[in-house]
This record gives C-alpha cells, structure tokens and sequence, in this order.
C-alpha cells in the first residue's frame, strides 16, 4: 500500500503542477493580451497554435473543472435564463454561464480569445457552441471541416482538404500575431507530442498486467489533462516519461489502485465529474479495476500507434483530426474498440455510463448493451446521469444498480471456478 501511495502521489500531483502552471499562464494572458484561442479537445490542432505562442483555451476543460469543483450549477443556470434548453449539453451551458458572468477578459482568469478555431469531429453542438463563443467574446471564428471517417483509412483527397484549411489557418495566426510561420518550430512541438503519445500508450499497455497499476478510467482524467491540453509542450512529453517510470515500478512490485483487484472492467463513457469521488467508490468497494476505457481516448487514439510526424507535420496533424480520435468514427468502430480492450486486457465485463446531455456518447449505447450482452456475452451495465449537471445523479440509484451488477457478476465468478 505504500507504493500505492506513491505512485498515486507523484502522478497526481505532478498532474496538477503543470496543469496549475497551464491555468497560472492563461490568467497572465487575460491581463496582458497575449494571444489566445479556443478550441475543442477531440482531435485538434493544437500544435500549430503553439508554433505562434498562442495560449490554447479548452472550454470543456473549462466546463469539466467547474463540475469536479461543484460550482456548475449556478453557471447552467444562468446559461437556462437566458435560454438555452434543459436538453442542451450541459458542458456548454456551464461555459457559456460562466463566460457571461465575467469569468473571462482582462478582469477574469480565462482570455477573451483571439481567435475561435472549432473543427466539427462528430458532435455537431460544437458549431453553434463555439459560433456563441465568438459572438459572445466578438473574436473571430475559424470553423476546420474535418470529413467523416467513411473508411478504414482516409483518402488523399480528404487529406489534402484538411492541409489546405490548416493552410489558411496559418495564415490567419500570422496576421492575429504579426509572427512569421515557423516550420522547425512546429516540427520539434510534433516531437514533444510524439513523445508524450508514445508515453501514454505505454502507461495504458501496462494495464494489461495483473493487477493493473492505476486505474484507466479515474486515474486516467489525471493524465488526461497533459496529453490532452498540454500535447507539444516538454512539460507534457517529460510527465509522461516520469509516469510511465512510476507505473512500470508498480507492476514490478504487484500493486495496483485498490488492495486488492478483484474484477477487472472496461468503461465507456465520461464520468460524472460533480461526484466524481463518489462514483469510484461505488466500483472501488468491489473491488473493481478499469483496465482501459473509451473516454480517455477522446483526445486522441495513441494506444494504437498514431503519432505526430515531425518530418511531415502538417500531413500528420490532418491524419490526427480525420482518423485518430474517437468522436470522428462510427459506433461500430467504437464496437470494436471495446470489444479490443475486452479480450487484450482481459476483462470480465463492459460498464457504460450513459450521458444525459451528450448525445455523441449516448447515441446508440443501449444497442451497445444488448450486443456485448447476447452477441459476444460480456456482462454489461448500464448506468444513467450526466457529466456536468449534477441534478441527474441519484447515488441511492446508482449503488442498488452497481451493487446488484457487482453481486451477480461475483456469482458468476463463484459458479464458473
């Protein structure tokens, strides 16, 4: 238990240093005008706003840090005053809520962009959100048309159309920034990202031990943060090494998150990040593990091989925005992702917990159900609340569900020895 401390302690904590020094810089922006610009996690763009030292915003993490912190409500409230549905995804409320009380410009702790840069991958809320973004903060809007992955791999032409609108996005960073386009610097911010890819998809391969060394769905949010919101930075690519370094010490020592790993699980869908801890505990009392799970791969789809090219960054970030990231492929493609996990990292069932307000998640995960349940007979439960809004999480509810699941699944276990 003391190396599960330690690992715990060191990862988690150095987690928050740099994302607090990421908060800590765009604060400074907002006061002296640096250049910044919003845009969303799933398959972004990122590293070329680094090449321009524009400071990137990320309103879900935005969003995502008021739910964990209990103070989303008040922001979704605000956002229903003015408007916006009970149905509408509540990430986008509790930003739009918090924007509109001054959280953001010279006298908040987020900049007024420079620049709004939304790609559409998947979920079709980002356009109007982000469009709201840019009229609310009168900055102006670059909207990146990511084709649908269609097939297995995308074409040239699809290819060639995203280079050209990263072309044109460019151009508008140098006239936002008054700097030239530098086409080294862009290349050694794609090999701090490659290094930081490879250093998470190393750290979720050893989840495939027994017992695994964290958790891949709760201890995965503290990684989360770096790959997702600092990709390109050394701080990122040097976490990664380090954390990489403490898990694999873990597995030598045979220690895991929980005393014991009794049930090892894979997990899709996002967290209710307003009872975060309380979640985990309903599955921690049973002793049960993620061993890998499908939200934390909304950034990106590193743990199959993907990585940034230094040598052709440009062709690589496009590949990056069409194909290796979970919100632009189909639900059958997710099926197989799932279904991958399952048998590698051997799990003994699937949970799914279904999103209230985000229908790119939810869309179709009773389906999902039903077929890892009769196709392939993967024990499956469902779970139901939201992300963000925290007056659709029942605890009472949620426990008989997950206690009930738990129970039977140890019955199983019991009759199948």
């Amino acid at each position: 238990m003391a190396a599960e401390r330690q690992y715990q302690g060191v990862v988690h904590e150095r987690s928050r240093e740099i994302m607090s020094a990421w908060y800590d810089d765009l604060a400074r922006a907002a006061k002296t005008g640096e250049p910044s610009a919003c845009l969303m996690i799933s398959g972004n763009c990122v590293e070329i706003l680094r090449a321009f030292d524009i400071h990137p915003i990320f309103p879900e993490v935005n969003a995502l840090q008021m739910a964990i912190r209990k103070q989303a409500l008040p922001m979704i409230l605000k956002a229903e005053q003015m408007g916006y549905s009970g149905d509408n995804c509540a990430y986008v409320k509790a930003d739009v809520g918090f924007l509109m009380s001054g959280g953001v410009g010279p006298t908040g702790t987020i900049p007024s962009p420079s620049i709004v840069v939304c790609n559409y991958v998947g979920c079709n809320v980002y356009v109007k959100w982000f469009e709201h973004i840019a009229h609310f903060c009168k900055a102006p809007l670059f909207m990146l048309d990511i084709p649908f992955l269609r097939e297995k791999a995308p074409s040239k032409d699809d290819i060639t159309y995203v280079m050209k609108q990263l072309q044109e996005l460019i151009a508008l960073c140098e006239q936002v920034t008054g700097k030239k386009f530098d086409i080294d610097k862009l290349r050694e911010i794609c090999r701090y990202a490659a290094r930081a890819e490879d250093g998470w998809a190393r750290a979720k391969d050893l989840c495939k031990a027994k017992p695994a060394p964290f958790d891949a769905y709760f201890d995965s949010i503290n990684m989360m943060g770096p790959i997702n919101v600092l990709r390109g930075t050394k701080a990122a690519a040097d976490f990664f090494d380090a954390a990489v370094a403490e898990y694999e010490e873990q597995v030598a020592l045979g220690a895991g998150p929980l005393p014991e790993e009794r049930f090892r699980i894979i997990t899709e869908g996002p967290p209710p990040y307003p009872y975060y801890r309380n979640f985990r505990n309903l599955f921690a009392k049973w002793g049960a593990v993620s061993v890998a799970s499908t939200y934390s791969t909304v950034g990106g789809l590193w743990e199959y091989g993907f990585r940034h090219d230094p040598e052709r960054p440009l062709e690589s970030i496009a590949e990056q925005m069409i194909v290796h990231n979970l919100t632009n492929r189909s639900i059958l493609d997710r099926y197989q992702q799932i279904k991958d996990y399952v048998e590698r990292w051997e799990a003994d069932a699937l949970v799914i917990h279904s999103i209230k307000s985000c229908r790119l998640f939810s869309a179709g995960q009773g389906d999902m159900r039903e077929y890892f349940t009769k196709e392939l007979g993967v024990p499956t439960l469902l779970v139901e609340s939201d992300l963000e809004d925290p007056r659709y999480y029942s605890e009472a509810q949620m426990k008989n569900r997950i206690d009930a699941f738990f129970e039977a699944l140890e019955h199983r276990k019991l009759v199948n020895a």
